[in-house]
């Protein structure tokens, strides 16, 4: 299998999230995906987030994994809190 990796770069970050499929059963993972964060306002969106999503319906994707790569002193993760 050859995955196919598209990264989304967050400019208030300076990071990158990534969807990494599979081309031939279109399973894929999302990886390190940001929530926005306003710090002016206190305020949160998930406007990156929605990228992703907006991409992975686009492609017809079906995720099967979300990743973190690390403990994030750069980003908010974009991910839902687990209970």
């Amino acid at each position: 299998m050859k995955p196919h990796v598209e990264a989304f770069f967050d400019t208030a970050t300076y990071t990158y999230s990534y969807v990494v499929s599979d081309p031939t059963t279109g399973h894929c993972a999302i990886i390190d995906s940001v929530l926005d964060y306003d710090p002016t306002s206190g305020h949160t969106s998930c406007k990156s987030a929605e990228l992703l999503i907006t991409y992975v319906r686009e492609q017809t994707l079906t995720v099967e994994w979300l990743l973190e790569t690390h403990v994030y002193a750069d980003h908010l993760s974009g991910l839902p809190p687990t209970p």
